[in-house]
């Protein structure tokens, strides 16, 4: 069985957790991911992440989403089956569900499948890359809300 941990900092979980773990096992399992993967993911305010895109990126402001894949931090944990952590901005889940036309779950999930695709070795480094990538993620997404298209 999977697991997938959820730490929630700074604020109160705003989404339902079941469905947030049912869906990132959905996600892995469609990416052929063992079922017995651990995968944390950590929701942050808009300071925090601001404080860890600069530091692990460089980069100024809050981004959406960050990943950490164990395999690409060569760190051993031990647990071959720990594939990392996804970091998600809650302040930009509502921004961009607002500014996009998504609602709240819809962007938190979409946020949620490009931080794993990221896991498993997606990037959007080049303009083909990008493109594999934005259709996977709108793949996997329509496929957990058929009626969103």
């Amino acid at each position: 069985m999977m697991e997938i941990v959820l730490d929630w900092r700074q604020i109160e979980p705003q989404v339902d957790l079941n469905k947030c773990r049912q869906r990132a096992e959905q996600v892995l399992l469609e990416l052929g991911c063992d079922d017995e993967s651990v995968l944390s993911i950590i929701v942050v305010d808009a300071k925090f992440m601001a404080e860890m895109n600069f530091k692990y990126r460089g980069k100024e402001g809050p981004t959406n989403v960050l990943s950490f894949a164990q395999r690409e931090a060569g760190i051993s944990s031990g647990n071959p089956n720990l594939l990392g952590d996804v970091v998600i901005c809650w302040d930009r889940v509502v921004s961009d569900a607002d500014s996009l036309g998504y609602t709240i779950e819809e962007m938190f999930t979409y946020l949620l499948i490009h931080g794993i695709l990221h896991i498993e070795g997606f990037d959007h480094d080049s303009s083909k890359r990008t493109e594999e990538m934005e259709s996977r993620v709108d793949s996997i997404f329509h496929d957990l809300f058929p009626d969103n298209s």
